[in-house]
């Protein structure tokens, strides 16, 4: 979730949408979050002129919303693959078949849950709209995780969430700053610390509590049984999983309510020409886009059900392990329309935004959707925890600290990005070349057991000689 600029929405409070001054348009452009505006890059403005000689009202606003809705992005072109995913499973697709086109039609939903959750906001306020912006943001992975929890893949549900951690942390953020250095070679470009200095705290907090349940199986001694160990684990975890969640609350009422000011960096001077300034008033009702949210977030849960159950199928026929599918191509896919409106930002100049979009994304994923998940898993009786083996936890802690080092100095270049990048691909070719069979939750527990039951006789042979 990105931050949201200190302006007040009083007209759009009271429930006016369809103010026609500059200044009023200004105040509630002024309560969007990077999320938003990353994602307006993708939209386009819809032709409402033969619509508008429809004779019947109820008939002409329904097609005027479907032309908002359904043809207002340019990612339309992928809607049909929704049909054909659903089509597919009646008609004896291939599983492989039936995985891919679900991808391809997360892919436009989740951009228009973002323009949904936007056009609510012209109604509800820019606080309200944060709010419904955090819960909503990264709707499609925590869907797709809950669907895979309730079919106990919790290997995938891990894969997943730490996929679009490093996602946002290297691939989308690593881009920007390289395409915006290269667009910008003769300009310095410049963004504001203050807002990345916060997500680094609380990334690093959440890194702490993945840690410290993956070293409870190195400290245990070898009379320690593999039980006790992975009882210890999932208690820390779930204990963690509160105090992660506290502190993303705390997160929303540090920006929304108490340090805004901090977060204003991100609307940037009205002077640019682009789609952002010409976005100025709500273009479909409430009740309209509350219908159209609830509708999208069924459709994504239908999809992500798909790709739940395909996932085995599918990493068989294309030959790629599903931690590699689920850490890599689901991220990019599933985020496609956020990622590449983050990099038309920087291209613009405006790291701001690329910066709220990337680093708020992986906020909320790593201290809101992860330790939920570890909540819902508790509720449902399945023992997850924040032990996501060695390999996964190595490449988080690398890449937050990576990153965390590339924006210490509050400039960018195309170098920083490339190398970001690099990482971001050197990670991709290890999960591609990892061929080992997916782990159980708490297996790796019993392995540093025997390792540590090893040692020991080891230390006792020698001084016992």
């Amino acid at each position: 979730m990105a931050g949201i600029v200190p302006e007040q929405w009083s007209a759009a409070e009271n429930g006016n949408a369809s103010m026609t001054t500059k200044g009023s348009s200004r105040e509630l452009r002024h309560g969007r979050t990077a999320h938003n505006m990353s994602s307006s890059s993708l939209r386009k403005k819809s032709d409402l002129r033969v619509i508008q000689k429809v004779p019947y009202k109820g008939l002409k606003e329904f097609l005027a919303n479907l032309q908002e809705v359904i043809l207002g992005t340019k990612l339309a072109i992928l809607f049909p693959a929704i049909p054909v995913a659903i089509i597919g499973t009646y008609c004896g697709f291939s599983q492989s078949w039936i995985f891919g086109l679900s991808l391809l039609g997360l892919t436009p939903l989740a951009e228009r849950v973002s323009f949904l959750t936007e056009q609510l906001a012209f109604y509800t306020g820019p606080t309200l709209g944060g709010l419904l912006n955090a819960t909503c943001g990264n709707a499609t992975e925590l869907i797709i995780a809950i669907l895979a929890l309730t079919n106990n893949k919790v290997a995938v549900v891990k894969y997943s969430l730490l996929g679009s951690i490093l996602s946002n942390l290297l691939l989308v953020l690593g881009t920007s700053l390289f395409c915006g250095g290269i667009a910008n070679l003769r300009r310095e470009q410049r963004f504001d610390r203050k807002q990345a200095d916060v997500n680094f705290f609380l990334l690093l907090m959440g890194l702490l509590c993945h840690l410290l349940p993956l070293l409870f199986g190195y400290v245990a001694n070898g009379e320690t049984s593999a039980d006790l160990i992975a009882d210890m684990t999932l208690n820390l975890s779930r204990a963690s999983s509160i105090v992660m969640l506290i502190g993303y609350i705390a997160y929303l009422v540090f920006q929304l309510w108490t340090h805004r000011q901090l977060f204003d960096a991100q609307d940037q001077e009205d002077e640019y020409d682009d789609d952002v300034a010409e976005e100025e008033t709500a273009v479909i009702g409430f009740w309209s886009g509350f219908a159209w949210l609830v509708g999208m977030t069924l459709v994504i849960a239908l999809l992500s059900e798909y790709v739940v159950a395909t996932i085995e199928e599918a990493s068989e026929s294309w030959g790629l392990s599903v931690s590699f599918i689920s850490i890599i191509l689901l991220p990019i896919v599933g985020n496609a329309a956020e990622h590449a409106g983050a990099i038309i930002f920087a291209f613009k100049n405006k790291l701001d935004i690329s910066l709220g979009v990337a680093l708020g994304s992986a906020t909320q994923i790593g201290l809101f959707v992860v330790p939920l998940t570890i909540i819902v898993a508790w509720i449902l009786g399945i023992k997850m925890d924040l032990n996501f083996n060695v390999l996964e936890t190595g490449s988080l802690a690398l890449s937050i600290i990576i990153t965390a080092f590339t924006l210490q100095d509050g400039t960018s270049h195309y170098m920083k990005g490339l190398v970001l990048l690099l990482c971001y691909i050197i990670i991709a070719i290890c999960f591609f070349v990892d061929k080992l069979p997916q782990k159980q939750p708490n297996a790796i527990h019993l392995g540093h057991q025997l390792m540590n039951n090893a040692v020991n006789a080891i230390g006792q042979g020698v001084f016992s000689s």
